[in-house]
């Protein structure tokens, strides 16, 4: 199904994606280096406090809202007619950024465990983790434009 009513908003429904798409990856590169930088304090500890409010905000006000609009861009390009169901790009696109959904999900669950104090994962895993988002982003965009 094709809305050719969304032709005329199809420049601006993929400037907003790519904005969107920018502060979703912004959120994700940071929050599991604040991750990282949390485990180093005790819990309970007033830096630990103040981690936990970093973390919620910069999952609550802008990486999820971020992400939400990433999506909503994405399925009202594909309702525009922008997808190209038979390229391998899309797919990998498509499939990649299904993913970067699936880590942003574990990185809320992760935000959980610090929050109630029961993080039992080391620094280095967080620090591994970090690089996640980053090889996603490259085959996203990488898909997309070569």
């Amino acid at each position: 199904m094709i809305l050719r009513e969304l032709d005329p908003f199809i420049p601006y429904l993929l400037a907003f994606h790519i904005v969107s798409f920018t502060a979703w990856m912004a959120g994700l590169f940071y929050l599991p280096r604040l991750y990282v930088y949390h485990c180093q304090v005790a819990p309970g500890s007033l830096e630990s406090a103040r981690f936990k409010v970093m973390e919620r905000r910069l999952l609550k006000q802008i990486t999820t809202p971020a992400m939400i609009a990433t999506w909503i861009a994405g399925i009202l390009l594909i309702l525009a007619g922008l997808a190209n169901w038979h390229a391998l790009w899309w797919w990998t696109k498509f499939i990649s950024v299904i993913l970067m959904t699936g880590f942003h999900g574990a990185c809320s669950k992760w935000r959980k465990d610090f929050l109630g104090d029961t993080n039992t994962r080391p620094e280095k895993f967080y620090r591994i983790a970090n690089e996640v988002p980053t090889i996603l982003f490259v085959i996203i965009v990488f898909s997309v434009v070569a």
